[in-house]
């Protein structure tokens, strides 16, 4: 027979007390284990074996699951300005727990939260009330292209919405090299300007976005276009389309996240000055 701990590590390393019962453990035996160190008590109900994840352990002695942008960048998700402290899902009809060294942010909603992280799928839901819209579409994009929402999920998300943000869904695509890129076509969608995306132009390459005829617009960031290599190389591409007939707009993470005045101003100029 395995022993306790043996379970508890086939199990994830997390287990609750009632599924331990019910697989022949007494709570006697399991007190007895906490109290020998082979187990511990994460909270009341709640046993694990080491090691468990710091994030997963403080959202479980929070009360709840991990979610939102925590379990989000866990997974390679290109999240909006997300803060470092674990995102826990508590249910609605529950409150969260003390514990010690609590950065948590509570989360609540409805339905029992599972033991460790929630999927993806509950995440995005709940980063976007956590976040707002943009950073919620900005992230499901990129969900989608890492291949972390086949159709099920994405069908879920869409039902779980309100009406009113279904929207943002139908709009998303599963080729947005960056969340930058999604932020730039999601906010160029709402003032009506419709651009071609990943676009291959003979003699320059792939580019971003092609809006009107003649303007290509390029959004650099921080992680691709560093270093004087890669600078040298927009240069040519940039030159290469002025020969084809193309201006060329090319943005940064600080201009599109910060300073989006001067970036709209900036191509609503360029597309007017193609329209003369």
């Amino acid at each position: 027979m395995l022993s306790a701990s043996d379970t508890i590590r086939r199990l994830g390393g997390l287990a609750r007390g009632t599924h331990l019962q019910r697989l022949g453990f007494s709570r006697q035996a399991l007190s007895r284990l906490v109290q020998r160190g082979e187990i511990e008590r994460v909270r009341h109900g709640v046993f694990a074996v080491a090691p468990v994840d710091a994030e997963v352990r403080s959202a479980v002695a929070h009360g709840g699951a991990l979610t939102c942008a925590s379990v989000l960048h866990r997974h390679g998700v290109w999240v909006l300005d997300a803060d470092d402290r674990p995102h826990v899902w508590v249910g609605s009809d529950r409150h969260p727990l003390a514990h010690d060294g609590c950065r948590c942010r509570t989360h609540f909603g409805a339905g029992r939260p599972p033991l460790g992280e929630t999927g993806v799928d509950r995440a995005l839901l709940v980063f976007r009330k956590c976040a707002g819209d943009e950073a919620f579409f900005a992230a499901y994009e990129s969900a989608w292209r890492k291949g972390l929402l086949p159709r099920a999920a994405r069908q879920r998300i869409r039902s779980a919405l309100p009406a009113s943000a279904r929207w943002l869904v139908d709009l998303a695509r599963p080729d947005a090299d960056s969340g930058l890129e999604s932020l730039l076509r999601l906010r160029l969608h709402l003032l009506g300007i419709s651009l071609d995306c990943q676009v291959a132009l003979d003699g320059v390459g792939r580019v971003d976005f092609v809006a009107g005829d003649r303007l290509i617009i390029e959004v650099d960031g921080r992680e691709n276009h560093d270093g004087t290599t890669m600078r040298h190389k927009d240069l040519v591409r940039d030159a290469a389309a002025s020969r084809l007939g193309y201006e060329t707009l090319r943005f940064d993470y600080a201009q599109v996240v910060y300073y989006w005045t001067s970036v709209q101003a900036a191509i609503l100029a360029a597309l007017h000055r193609a329209r003369r």
